[in-house]
């Protein structure tokens, strides 16, 4: 039987048989039969009525006793003048008893006996407590540490309650996590660019505009600001203010993207933040490493990064602004080829599902390398590659020692093999994890924005969001290491690269993309036989079709999904997106399709949707108008479902808040022909 509520019930039968006795009296006026079946009526309850109040004072007598012997006292007045607030429950979670310290404390000097644990701990600390013996909860604003203990004593089942009173350290810890220090490192990312032509006055003056609205925007975090540079500035606030930047988006990008330079353009910022550190120097290390991740990543975003090195990122709406000094790639050209020229060997290889441009790139540092007298392999499975048509080509051509596998070169890496990493900077996404970790010197020649999870240990980041294609990269580099290792074959196969990444030149061209071209066709690239590249199979085509046919609009998104499974899938795929594109009013468009057990997602815009920030959501990454992901343990349906979602998280956010970074090795760029 469920037990019921002793004093509640100790009160009823009181009533009871008082009201009985009372009709028993009153009917001996009346009729003398009536009078004595009420007797005996009435008789019979207060028995019943003695009887269970008799097992309900031994229950409560066992329960006190097992309360007493589970604190090991010698007597129960223990319990009234334990200084902490003790409570008794029972099986039911009926408050039983609590002693004077629990009355004061938590009450107020009420009472609440017979009433619901619900009541003080709040449903959600009852449910945790049935599986646990601790937990925390807030009662009349003060936090409590709760814990329990439950015994069996005398057939009876009791839960014992003790409330530490933690308001005030958990205050104190709170006060000292908001008082933490954090670094942010602000820099202006274009104001050379901005104030390009313009006399050093009017440089100045833009500065002092930009830094005006940078004070502005640090003063109420009451923190110390410094000018490090022109175009560099330190902000060492606490962790409080820093939240609360957080909460408001970093709303100085959008205040200084905004700010009327006349026909110059617009300046944008970058910034960098550490937090959470054990000091100030370990914060500024962490900002300044968050600071190369957001101008990594294009630029006009914050980067926020704590000791665990999980990052957040703010803004990033912006296209990454093309630097038009040529230094640093010479210097990088230099650095390569004495790299090159004190390796035994050198291994070129890109990522998986190598398309033209990884391809075309690492054709073209494997042509540069064999001219300096270097042996060179590039790395590429055949069978996974999207790139066939120019290896075929190049295999016409009489050149069938440039690509291997992964495990053809492993027994050739050694001491002084040098790796170059090509349209990559991410080492779960290479096309042999193998080769990558055997090697020690490694180089990386990427364009693509800057993931969480990049290559750490590479002699050469060269990195350069602005650039098109990896393609445009290496024929700038060629251009300081020789140019004459470039024929008509490598000239040709670069110039398939920037073809593909900028979609025949309408994405990511800036001067120096035409620049590259024409050094290509320069060097014997015919534009006609690289169209050739690009023609698909009657396969693809049909297939292409079939998936643009069933495309789906979700607000202004196109989203498809090819169920078809074979070697054209891929290709027709990424094709697919690209034609969705076409319909009006989309801006985005998310192609779905199996390979092996993975499902694959191809995004595509063309500059007013960011599917870069969509994309690392699932653990992807790419380019703001072409980006991609791979997601394992899930069917279409699942797949679908997580991609409308990180749609709506980045809808809400309008590509300005925090979205969560990349999970290292669950995603990959996919580009095809």
């Amino acid at each position: 039987m469920k037990h019921k509520n002793f004093w509640g019930l100790s009160t009823l039968y009181y009533i009871m048989i008082g009201v009985m006795v009372a009709q028993t009296v009153i009917s001996a006026f009346f009729d003398i039969w009536i009078f004595v079946i009420l007797l005996i009526f009435t008789l019979a309850v207060i028995g019943f009525a003695i009887y269970r109040l008799a097992n309900m004072q031994q229950y409560m007598r066992n329960l006190l006793s097992g309360i007493s012997s589970s604190l090991d006292s010698s007597g129960s007045e223990v319990l009234e003048g334990f200084s902490i607030p003790v409570m008794v429950v029972s099986e039911n979670d009926e408050i039983l008893w609590y002693n004077d310290a629990f009355r004061n404390i938590l009450l107020g000097g009420d009472d609440i006996f017979g009433h619901d644990l619900a009541e003080i701990v709040g449903e959600e600390a009852v449910e945790l407590l049935s599986g646990n013996k601790q937990t925390h909860i807030t009662y009349d604003g003060r936090i409590f540490s709760v814990f329990q203990s439950v015994s069996h004593i005398s057939g009876v089942t009791q839960r014992v309650f003790y409330f530490v009173d933690e308001t005030k350290l958990r205050r104190t810890a709170e006060e000292y996590a908001l008082s933490r220090p954090a670094v942010a490192l602000v820099a202006i990312d274009n104001l050379d660019e901005v104030a390009a032509g313009g006399r050093d006055s009017e440089k100045a003056a833009i500065s002092s505009d930009v830094e005006i609205e940078i004070e502005n925007w640090a003063a109420p975090s009451e923190g110390i600001m410094r000018k490090l540079t022109g175009e560099r500035f330190m902000l060492i606030l606490e962790e409080r203010h820093l939240r609360n930047m957080m909460d408001r988006r970093f709303d100085i990008l959008d205040r200084v993207r905004k700010m009327e330079l006349g026909a110059r353009g617009h300046a944008t910022l970058s910034i960098g933040v550490g937090r959470g550190g054990d000091s100030l120097r370990e914060c500024e290390e962490m900002a300044g490493q968050a600071l190369d991740m957001a101008l990594g990543r294009g630029g006009d975003q914050a980067a926020v990064k704590d000791k665990n090195n999980a990052y957040q990122f703010f803004g990033g709406v912006s296209k990454a602004v093309e630097k038009r000094t040529r230094v640093r790639t010479r210097v990088v050209a230099s650095a390569l080829r004495e790299l090159i020229e004190g390796s035994d060997n050198v291994i070129i290889m890109g990522h998986r599902f190598a398309d033209l441009d990884c391809f075309g790139a690492s054709f073209a540092l494997w042509s540069a390398v064999r001219s300096m007298g270097k042996e060179a392999s590039v790395v590429m499975e055949r069978e996974a590659s999207l790139a066939l048509p120019l290896l075929e080509r190049i295999e016409a051509a009489g050149i069938t020692s440039c690509v291997r596998s992964g495990r053809e070169v492993l027994s050739r890496i050694g001491r002084k093999t040098l790796l170059i990493v090509v349209d990559t900077h991410r080492a779960g996404f290479v096309d042999s994890p193998e080769v990558y970790k055997d090697c020690k010197t490694v180089v990386v020649i990427d364009h693509h924005r800057k993931a969480v999870d990049f290559i750490d240990n590479a002699v050469i980041f060269y990195h350069e969001t602005f650039a098109s294609s990896a393609c445009e990269m290496v024929s700038e580099l060629l251009q300081y290491m020789g140019e004459k290792s470039v024929g008509r074959l490598e000239a040709e196969a670069l110039l398939s690269g920037i073809m593909l990444d900028t979609r025949n030149y309408v994405l990511h061209t800036g001067v120096r993309t035409f620049e590259a071209s024409a050094f290509l066709r320069n060097r014997g690239a015919d534009p006609v036989e690289v169209k050739r590249l690009f023609a698909g199979s009657m396969q693809v085509y049909q297939q292409k079709a079939a998936v643009v046919s069933g495309v789906q609009v979700y607000e202004d998104c196109a989203v498809a999904v090819n169920r078809t499974e074979d070697g054209f899938t891929r290709i027709a795929s990424a094709q697919a997106a690209d034609e969705l594109l076409n319909i009006e009013g989309v801006k985005g468009s998310f192609v779905l399709f199996r390979s092996r057990n993975e499902i694959n997602i191809s995004a595509r815009s063309l500059g007013l949707m960011n599917v870069q920030l969509i994309m690392e959501q699932l653990g992807g990454g790419g380019h703001q108008t072409m980006s991609a992901c791979q997601l394992k343990d899930t069917d279409f349906d699942g797949a679908l479902e997580r991609l409308l979602a990180a749609i709506n998280a980045y809808k809400r956010s309008e590509g300005r808040s925090a979205l969560p970074a990349a999970k290292p090795g669950t995603g990959s760029k996919t580009e095809t022909t």
